[in-house]
């Protein structure tokens, strides 16, 4: 694309983790210059998390400039004040007041630079818990999702960070917002996102449920389905493959499909009502039928019929699938061992274009000496800020 939609927006990151880099990707994504505030040296430590987390920072951190820099030192703060007195965003996931106490909160940073948007992601937005810590696997208890995922008495987390993926994105869209909104007024604005708010924007439908029929919501493994077909089914050759039939239009389809010309002549299936009641007798004659035949005979079955369906699949199943094969749906990353690793790009497109990494995963520190060359720090301040260690960088052409 030629011009990005957040052409000419300046973001100042302090984040780690999931939340606050996928706020931060989501900006840099559509076009803003997002530059990710680290500690001197190794950076974040979100880039050496080990097991489940050491998808984290490849996943998130894409078209980012990293500053490394000493915010416990003077001269380090001063550097990313003359930054920020320049940035139209400033986003942050850290503790409770970790910020502030540093003079990098809101009411500081706001008479300092009066357009400033200010992002700030926690746990619970404002209320009895807002001081409490929380983890996406925190607000999936106490929110309803886990129950709503296990089976009744085993609570089960979601297989991914839903709430700080969501919780990074609805800031996102509030960054957006206030940013529009300052076209208007000239002001700025301090926005929040939280995860335990986003896990109960999540269950929302489930406390609607209850609320329309007044029976609570039942865990998702033992529900009673608004649709008698709507299984994951076992197929010969040891695969899985869901398939929904949510119509009678579906169900016509469905038998027909699959060679069953006595349950399409049922007048005791015709209407999805009479087929859920009918659960017990027809799921198995189903199950035995597609037991019969392998995963991807089924699948074209179901494709050929307009049907919904789905192989069951892993995470890793997806580097081979076609649908994201195809050009803009990957982009290209290195990974901090040096190898090239396509992962998801940003799920929308703008005239039918995907947004794709401008910027590869960044080094710690790696723009460090050119952020501060920007500010008007001379060749000579650069290399005495690098020598004392307020700036640390990857740069190779620091001057001596």
């Amino acid at each position: 694309m030629s011009a990005l939609p957040l052409d000419g927006v300046k973001v100042v990151e302090f984040s780690h983790m999931v939340m606050g880099p996928t706020a931060g990707l989501v900006l840099a994504d559509l076009g803003a210059e997002v530059i990710k505030i680290e500690p001197v040296g190794e950076g974040d430590k979100t880039r050496r998390l080990p097991g489940s987390g050491s998808g984290y920072f490849p996943m998130f951190n894409r078209n980012k400039k990293s500053l490394s820099v000493d915010l416990k030192s003077d001269d380090g703060r001063q550097l990313v004040h003359k930054l920020i007195a320049k940035a139209d965003v400033v986003t942050e996931n850290f503790r409770v007041g970790a910020l502030d106490k540093m003079g990098f909160g809101y009411e500081e940073l706001s008479q300092e630079n009066p357009g400033l948007i200010y992002l700030s992601m926690k746990g619970f937005l404002s209320g009895p818990y807002e001081h409490r810590a929380a983890l996406d696997e925190v607000v999936q208890m106490m929110g309803g999702l886990a129950y709503m995922t296990g089976p009744p008495g085993k609570p089960l987390r979601a297989g991914t960070s839903v709430n700080d993926i969501m919780g990074g994105m609805f800031g996102a869209i509030a960054v957006m917002a206030a940013l529009f909104e300052r076209t208007h007024t000239g002001k700025g604005r301090i926005v929040r996102s939280s995860l335990f708010e986003n896990n109960a924007f999540l269950v929302g439908q489930h406390m609607a449920q209850y609320g329309v029929t007044g029976t609570p919501a039942q865990p998702m493994p033992v529900r009673l389905s608004a649709w008698a077909v709507y299984e994951v089914f076992d197929t010969a050759d040891e695969e899985k493959i869901f398939i929904g039939v949510v119509s009678d239009t579906h169900w016509a389809s469905f038998c027909q499909a699959f060679d069953l010309p006595d349950l399409a002549a049922d007048p005791g299936l015709t209407t999805n009502s009479q087929r859920v009641a009918a659960r017990a007798r027809l799921i198995p004659v189903i199950q035995h039928k597609i037991a019969s035949m392998n995963r991807a005979e089924a699948a074209t079955r179901c494709e050929q019929a307009g049907l919904p369906f789905a192989p069951i699949q892993r995470p890793e199943d997806l580097f081979n699938d076609p649908h994201l094969a195809v050009p803009g749906a990957m982009t290209p990353l290195t990974l901090a061992n040096g190898t090239k690793l396509p992962l998801p790009a940003l799920p929308i497109e703008i005239d039918g274009d995907r947004l794709e990494a401008r910027l590869d995963l960044p080094k710690a520190g790696e723009h460090s000496t050119s952020i501060a060359a920007s500010l008007g720090y001379s060749a000579e301040e650069i290399h005495r800020l690098v020598e004392r260690g307020v700036i640390s960088t990857t740069d190779e052409r620091v001057p001596a």
